[in-house]
This record gives C-alpha cells, structure tokens and sequence, in this order.
C-alpha cells in the first residue's frame, strides 16, 4: 500500500524523533567506543542498536520507551564488553579474534589467505588502495580484527613496534 492514515505517519514522526533523540543521548553519554567499530562484536551492537531503532519507528507494538530501553541495554552489555575484555585476557580472547599477516616482506602468505578467507585480488587491491604498485615494496599487510586490511610500507615500518602482536611465519 502506498498510504494508510494520518495518524501513522504521525506516529512515526513523533516517535522516530524521540527515539532518535534518546539514541544520540544514549551514545553521547555512553562515549566514542560505543561506536567504534573495533572488532566483530562493536559492529554486532552497531547494527542491533540501528535496528532497534528502526523496529520502533514502524512498529506500532513496541513502545517508545521500551525501544529506548533496548537501546541502553544494548549499549550498556557493550560498555560491560568492552571493560570486561579490557581487563580480562579469557573475555578478551572471547570477543575478539587477532590480527593475521596476510603479507610478509613482500611475500604473499597463501595458507593466511584461505584461512581467512581472503582472496590475493582483495590484498592487491588493499595494496594498490595505499598507492603502492608491488608487494617488493610492502613490509605487511594485515588482516585486522574489524576486518579491515592494513598495508605497511617497507620504508615505513620502522621500529616494526605496530606489528608486534601478529604471529610471522618461519623460514
């Protein structure tokens, strides 16, 4: 249908901008990592609080108030999250995977890449995307635990400290 009644259109204005606002708040109090899209389970909240946010504006069987409810539970099981793993080696290593080396010194490391289940092309592209033109000049490029691929330039790995934390291969 293209148009039911006023009083639905009104409804999901009113309530879209409430809950809209209470959202904002929610964030703004609750700080910059609520949103920080850091590993699987920060954009797990992310798209859980979205559509939360979207159930409440169209359905008309879920309350204003219980949609914000969600909303700061959400936020506050990623707040309890994200300081449990802080703290804690066991909840870390639960809620977050490790970095990979997907490219060492310049060699592609095929068995990383099935693994993971990225394609050469993908870390072609990643490499040329960082305005490089061959892997002879990569130092690493790794797969990150937002799923993002990061390219480090031969000329500047320098002390190498950022690629501490990445298992490289033998031999």
């Amino acid at each position: 249908m293209f148009f039911d009644q006023w009083s639905d259109l009104v409804r999901v204005l009113v309530v879209g901008s409430t809950a809209y606002a209470a959202l904002v708040l929610i964030l703004r109090l609750s700080g910059k990592r609520t949103l920080a899209k850091l590993n699987a389970f920060d954009l797990v909240v992310t798209v859980a609080l979205g559509s939360t946010l979207a159930t409440v504006l169209l359905s008309s069987d879920i309350s204003v108030s219980e949609g914000v409810a969600a909303m700061g539970l959400l936020v506050l099981l990623q707040f309890v999250v994200a300081l449990l793993s802080s703290r804690s080696r066991g909840a870390r290593r639960a809620v977050k995977s490790s970095p990979t080396l997907l490219v060492h010194r310049g060699r592609l490391l095929e068995d990383r890449l099935s693994e993971c289940r990225v394609t050469a092309g993908e870390v072609r592209q990643a490499t040329r995307s960082a305005g490089i033109g061959g892997f002879d000049l990569v130092e690493a490029v790794v797969l990150e635990t937002d799923g993002s691929l990061s390219v480090v330039p031969r000329e500047s790995v320098g002390a190498g400290d950022a690629l501490a934390d990445l298992t490289v291969p033998q031999g």
